[in-house]
């Protein structure tokens, strides 16, 4: 095991990782740039260096400067996070070439399942269910109107590299398939270099749902269980459950084997999950994986009892994991809200800022990870999400209750946050009913705001 682990990252999650260290008794390394020099990360981190000024891209994506951190400190190995460097190939393939060992997949599975196009056909060769689309990425416009013709519109334009829903366009005929593709390549050069698309059957309102997977070197593939995301606002997540409200325990267990052949496929080793949208008739396709942990894992961590964190570490050290397929049970019910730095009033606009106080809820199954604290200023550099306040609850109409009261207490001075609209959609029938897909925020609630 080892002795001192670096974390390439900021804000909670790195407070999360160097609390799994602490339990484990392996010594943290945290980087920070100059605008984070007073977030937790860096106070409870056995050693911290700055690594650069605030922008991002002068700090935490300077893979040169956190590999320099890691040397002399004495790492024995990163762990990346999520976000900025936690799913970049390159960064993953100078860890290990540095003898820094990578806590994640190797580059090869990264690379292999980062491309939407290459995961979809490991999908395929898994026999797990693909939107039906384009046969590889479009070459030009022609190709993308018979492909479009083929599978019938509408239909819905993707960005093969990145996400957050840049790249993405929906086509309902031949003529706005012609200027929504244009777009689409465009935005998604400009956002990740890459202006590679792909077609695929738009489905309307469809939930989202993912799979939690973990696997280690030793043979053994394990799912924890789905969590629902369906709560999303231009494609961000705000709210995130598990277990799904509406899935039958037949589809539950099938698109849960389906994550664990895409994980042996792929010959992938760590944390993972697999990204499905489920239709309104209870299929279920593929969309993605993400190669990292996820900001949503403490809603899995929640109805499992099992650490993901410090999982991920023992992975990462050779050490086979401490439990299989049939020791894991999915108990109770778990939700999380993303608290952000937003004002929910004026179009979610960012909202940094001196956080002159804060109270954070308490009582039985609720957690709070955040970096935070009264006195931080929070940067307008990154990120707007300042914390999760997650509850567990025996049942579904339990956590929610658990959780309105939660957002009640939360009061942050100084600063807008998210909670007060979170609580709005806790209380809606369909969100208490489970009846919500990825668009019922925006078509739904914004729209009667407006």
């Amino acid at each position: 095991m080892y002795n001192r682990i670096l974390i390439a990252n900021r804000g909670e999650i790195a407070l999360r990782i160097i609390r799994a260290c602490r339990e484990m008794g392996i010594e943290s390394v945290a980087v920070f740039s100059q605008a984070d020099r007073d977030s937790a990360h860096v106070r409870y981190a056995d050693h911290a260096y700055c690594i650069g000024p605030p922008k991002s891209v002068d700090s935490y994506l300077r893979i040169e400067q956190i590999i320099s951190a890691a040397e002399v400190s004495g790492a024995e190995a990163i762990h990346p996070g999520y976000g900025f460097l936690a799913e970049n190939a390159h960064f993953n393939e100078v860890c290990r070439s540095n003898e820094f060992d990578f806590i994640g997949p190797t580059p090869g599975a990264m690379e292999q399942l980062g491309d939407k196009n290459t995961a979809r056909a490991v999908a395929l060769a898994a026999d797990v269910p693909v939107v039906p689309g384009s046969d590889g990425l479009l070459t030009d416009e022609e190709h993308a109107v018979e492909t479009a013709k083929s599978i019938g519109f509408p239909v819905l334009i993707k960005a093969t590299a990145g996400g957050g829903g840049k790249g993405m366009r929906v086509a309902d005929n031949e003529q706005s398939l012609r200027t929504a593709l244009q777009q689409a390549q465009v935005e998604a050069k400009a956002a990740f270099g890459n202006d590679g698309v792909y077609l695929e059957k738009f489905i309307d309102r469809p939930r989202h749902v993912e799979v939690q997977v973990i696997s280690d070197h030793h043979g053994n593939v394990c799912h924890l269980y789905e969590r629902d995301c369906s709560v999303q606002r231009r494609h961000q997540k705000l709210i995130e459950e598990s277990p799904s409200p509406l899935l039958s325990e037949t589809t539950r267990t099938a698109i849960c084997e389906a994550a664990v052949r895409m994980v042996r496929q792929a010959d992938y080793h760590n944390a993972g999950t697999v990204e499905f949208i489920v239709d309104q008739n209870d299929n279920f396709y593929f969309i993605e994986v993400n190669a990292r942990i996820q900001v949503e894992h403490p809603v899995t961590e929640m109805v499992t009892g099992i650490d993901l964190i410090q999982a991920q570490i023992r992975v990462a050290a050779g050490e086979p994991l401490p439990f299989q397929q049939q020791d894991i049970r999915l108990q109770g019910a778990a939700m999380e809200c993303r608290i952000n730095a937003e004002d929910p009033d004026k179009n979610f606009q960012p909202c940094p800022g001196h956080i002159g106080g804060i109270f954070i809820p308490g009582g039985l199954g609720v957690r709070f990870d955040s970096h935070v604290h009264a006195g931080y200023t929070v940067p307008p550099f990154y990120d707007s999400m300042i914390g999760k306040l997650i509850v567990y609850k025996p049942t579904r109409e339990e956590a929610i209750a658990c959780m309105i009261r939660g957002l009640e207490e939360l009061n942050v001075e100084g600063i807008s946050t998210t909670a007060s609209f979170q609580i709005r959609v806790l209380r809606d029938p369909a969100f208490v009913s489970g009846r919500v897909d990825t668009k019922w925020v925006e078509r739904e609630l914004l729209t009667q705001a407006g």
